[in-house]
């Protein structure tokens, strides 16, 4: 029986619609209102309902949200960078701390999934790995995080950190991670061999950062994309950022597209402010699963970012010339299928025999949700509307700030 029903709903696709829920479970959509009215009727007033936002690339562990404003600190090389962070975060709240704090706060605009790069490394151990399965665990019922075992400071030039990669699969993590092959470890195939290895014998996904340019870029992709056909893990592997694909030629971009797609091999980008990324319709045109993520949220890297997947989309629209309601509408696929696509979400969907989990935004349709990114949104969870003090779990206790 119907428990509750929203009405007066706009879909996505701009249609007015009424959502019948029965025990946290979408029973129905349609357009008219059915014969037998539940007690409970929520009027939405005509505002736009969608998925809540898939988070595809965030690091949980490197947030200073929940922390003090830390002023950022310019560095001449990644190396000298990656000495900066780790000052920064000795000085900094406990991960397990500053892991809530953003969650929370992504929760709160709407991301009730996401995908979270951990460093694990020789010299970091699976602290912050074990840190930010303590925060994951808090807020399971709500948010589901995927984790990537990152060797932010390389697998081959940090010894030892090979084995640590393989203790963190053993520990949970659901991701294999890897960086700049070439570049930063000046070991491509060495490199590739121990994560697409440890992907096969633990069954395990793989997500590889690569800032790695021009054609250096073009060759990685080309590798990691033969690694994936041949383990047979299409649709299981993500580079993140590939910035290669923004600095080639149009032949040479149509030409690892095509390599990309047969692999089934995703794209993910946060369009950064400060060079080219990806092309994100040639790459869909070619069949290219591209994917968003915040990546960096207030932290060592830089200072910008909030968690709110809908201005995410916003900049990435704007910094690609999205202009038209259709390429608007690419931007918002990004953070919400696309990135469920990567972080495999069952089911992720607003339709009948679902969860009953979505976003209320005062807009009228998704183009403009995108263009405006800063618009006001509401989260209902199971059938229930949720703000971000109430517990996870239901229960009244409220979690640390």
């Amino acid at each position: 029986m119907t428990e509750r029903i929203f009405i007066n709903a706009i879909s996505a696709t701009g249609d007015r619609i009424n959502l019948s829920v029965s025990n946290g479970v979408i029973t129905d959509i349609c357009s008219e209102l059915p014969e037998h009215m539940p007690r409970e009727i929520i009027d939405l007033q005509q505002r736009l309902v969608i998925p809540a936002f898939v988070d595809g690339h965030i690091h949980l562990d490197k947030s200073f949200v929940g922390d003090r404003w830390r002023p950022h600190r310019p560095a001449g090389s990644l190396r000298e960078r990656m000495a900066i962070e780790k000052a920064e975060l000795a000085d900094a709240r406990p991960v397990v701390e500053r892991a809530h704090a953003l969650i929370r706060q992504a929760a709160s605009y709407g991301t009730l999934a996401m995908r979270s790069h951990v460093d694990v490394d020789a010299t970091t151990g699976l602290n912050h790995l074990h840190a930010v399965m303590e925060a994951r665990e808090k807020w399971r019922d709500l948010v589901d995080i995927e984790l990537v075992a990152f060797p932010q400071a390389g697998v081959i030039s940090c010894p030892g950190t090979a084995d640590i990669l393989e203790a963190a699969l053993q520990d949970g993590a659901d991701v294999i991670g890897g960086i700049d092959p070439t570049t930063l470890d000046t070991a491509a195939e060495e490199q590739l061999d121990i994560v697409f290895g440890l992907a096969d014998k633990y069954g395990v996904k793989v997500d590889i950062h690569l800032h790695e340019p021009d054609l250096q870029g073009i060759d990685q992709l080309q590798r990691i994309a033969q690694r994936t056909q041949a383990l047979g893990l299409g649709g299981r592997v993500a580079v993140s950022h590939a910035y290669s694909l923004g600095d080639v030629s149009a032949h040479t971009l149509e030409g690892i597209a095509r390599t990309l797609a047969d692999a089934s091999v995703s794209i993910m980008t946060n369009a950064p402010g400060d060079r080219d990324f990806p092309p994100v319709l040639k790459l869909r045109e070619a069949g290219v699963n591209v994917f968003a993520g915040n990546d960096n949220i207030r932290d060592a890297w830089w200072p910008y970012g909030n968690g709110d997947m809908l201005q995410r989309a916003m900049l990435i629209a704007y910094r690609s010339g999205f202009n038209t309601d259709e390429e608007l509408n690419v931007a918002f696929e990004m953070v919400t299928q696309a990135a469920a696509r990567v972080v495999g979400l069952d089911g992720y969907a607003l339709q009948p025999g679902h969860p009953a989990t979505f976003l209320v935004i005062d807009a009228p349709n998704v183009a403009a949700a995108v263009a405006e990114g800063t618009t006001r949104r509401e989260i209902v969870r199971q059938g229930q509307f949720w703000t971000p003090g109430q517990q996870p779990s239901g229960d009244s206790q409220v979690l640390p700030s």
